[in-house]
C-alpha cells in the first residue's frame, strides 16, 4: 500500500471545478452524470475534476498534465526532480485514468480543516486515508477484516504512518496463537464502529 498526499487546496480547486459543470467526462461504463475526482496516473499523478466546461479542449491523458490540477506531493513533473521514480514506487508500471468515488469524504475532511488529503491506494483501488498512528491507542483492542468475511478482534501493537503490528486475541484458541501480523492502518476498526468489514 502506497499513500499519496494532496493539498487540500488544490483538491478543494477540483472539486470546486467538478461541481460547476453540467457536463462530465464519461468513465469505462459510460456516461456520468455527477461530479467526481479522476486519479490520473502518467506524466506525474495528480487528481483532476471530472468536470467539461468549453474552457479547455484537453482530454484526459496520462501524457499531459496541466500545471493548476492537484499534484500528489514528490509526484509532480513541474517540481520534483525524481517524481518518475515516486510514481513507480508507488504503482509500479501501472498508468491511466481512475475515475473515484472519493469527492464527499475528501469534501468532508476539507470542510473539517484537514489541509492535507491523503489517499491510499494498493495499485488498483483509491481510499481516502483520514487517520493517522497517533490516533490509535497502542495496546488498544480492535477488530480488523479477517478477509473470510468476519472481522479478528486484536490487540494493537505498533503502528506506522500506513501500517498496524496487531496480534489476535479474544477469537478462537487456534487464531489467538498466530504471531503479530501487519494490516493497513486504515483497516483497524473501533469497537464502536459499526462500519462494514
Amino acid at each position: 500500500m502506497s499513500l499519496l498526499s494532496f493539498t487540500a487546496a488544490s483538491v478543494a480547486a477540483q472539486i470546486a471545478h467538478a461541481r460547476g459543470c453540467s457536463i462530465f467526462l464519461p468513465n469505462w461504463n459510460g456516461p456520468v452524470g455527477k461530479p467526481a475526482l479522476i486519479l490520473i496516473v502518467g506524466n506525474g499523478v495528480h487528481l483532476r475534476s471530472n468536470g467539461i466546461d468549453g474552457t479547455t479542449t484537453r482530454i484526459v491523458t496520462t501524457e499531459r498534465a496541466d500545471p493548476s490540477f492537484a499534484f500528489a506531493d514528490g509526484i509532480d513533473p513541474f517540481r520534483d526532480v525524481d517524481w518518475m521514480a515516486a510514481r513507480q514506487a508507488a504503482f509500479r508500471d501501472l498508468t491511466g485514468q481512475f475515475y473515484t468515488d472519493i469527492l464527499d469524504d475528501v469534501q468532508m475532511l476539507i470542510d473539517r480543516g484537514h489541509d492535507t488529503i491523503r489517499l491510499a491506494t494498493d495499485g488498483h483501488t483509491i481510499r481516502v486515508f483520514a487517520r493517522r498512528a497517533a490516533d490509535y491507542l497502542i495496546g488498544g483492542t480492535y477488530d480488523v477484516p479477517s478477509g473470510l468475511g468476519g472481522t479478528f478482534r486484536v490487540v494493537l501493537r505498533d503502528a506506522t504512518d500506513t501500517h498496524a503490528l496487531v496480534q489476535n486475541r479474544g477469537n478462537c484458541e487456534d487464531f489467538d496463537e498466530m504471531l503479530p501480523y501487519r494490516v493497513p492502518l486504515d483497516a483497524l476498526i473501533e469497537l464502536d464502529d459499526r462500519r462494514a468489514a
